[in-house]
């Protein structure tokens, strides 16, 4: 093959890669993180992807004749790195949002600040658990399971076929449901005791109605709810970790 083909094809496997890999990177836990800076992000995609080149370009296809086609084929491989990396951070979504949903069993979700990772704002609960989350991701071996799923994803979607959208909307479904479900696992503790305690408070109320029940109920609710928080948030990492690693898992191709 003469020299400039064998570099433009290359050339054009470096890219097909790089819109996968560099996709899945940008969306996915930890390795997407908005706190990161994007020359950090983009550096290690294009690293990544180097790495990715001499073992899966022979599973790429030729470049095209066509710029239609060409684009075409971009379109297909950047579309199926954002399906992994928003399946993927849809899961890991659970601890920021089980942080708000405790935050207002606590009654203290009006204390918000911006939340890069949910593009608003958000309780200040939710943006330390989204921290947390951060953290785990690299203080475990879970940043690995990312990488394996994108090297992987060629043998379940190769490059060049039409992009599998029935599936990818079974994929987000899925991921939505299962984050939302781990989400109020994590945070049933404290759902049990805000039931708990809001009803005895309303006991409260009917028996001694001269009593000002949200002054005295507030800093109680709040203070037990740290306390409990404080107990418990070691367990909920752990199981935050089990479940995000399942997951994870589950998306490497098997065989």
């Amino acid at each position: 093959m003469p020299l400039p083909d064998f570099l433009a094809g290359q050339a054009f496997a470096f890219m097909l890669l790089l819109c996968r890999a560099g996709a899945a990177l940008m969306s996915a836990p930890g390795w997407g993180e908005q706190d990161l800076p994007q020359t950090v992000r983009l550096g290690f995609a294009l690293a990544f992807t180097l790495l990715l080149l001499p073992a899966l370009a022979a599973l790429l296809p030729p470049p095209p004749e066509s710029v239609g086609a060409a684009a075409g084929l971009i379109a297909v491989e950047t579309g199926a790195g954002l399906l992994l990396g928003t399946a993927a951070r849809l899961f890991a979504l659970a601890l920021p949002v089980a942080g708000q949903i405790i935050a207002l069993s606590l009654g203290i979700s009006n204390a918000i600040v911006f939340d890069p990772i949910l593009a608003g704002q958000g309780g200040v609960l939710s943006r330390l658990f989204g921290l947390l989350a951060a953290v785990l991701v690299f203080a475990t071996d879970l940043w690995l399971l990312p990488l394996a799923a994108i090297a992987g994803s060629y043998r379940l979607l190769p490059a060049g076929l039409a992009f599998p959208a029935g599936d990818a909307a079974q994929l987000i479904t899925q991921a939505v449901a299962g984050g939302f479900v781990l989400a109020i696992q994590l945070s049933a503790p404290f759902i049990l005791a805000a039931l708990l305690f809001n009803g005895a408070l309303g006991l409260l109320a009917r028996l001694v109605p001269q009593l000002q029940v949200f002054f005295v109920a507030l800093p109680i609710q709040v203070l037990g709810g740290l306390v409990l928080l404080a107990l418990l948030v070691g367990g909920i990492a752990a199981a935050w970790v089990g479940a995000a690693r399942a997951a994870l898992t589950a998306m490497l191709p098997t065989g």
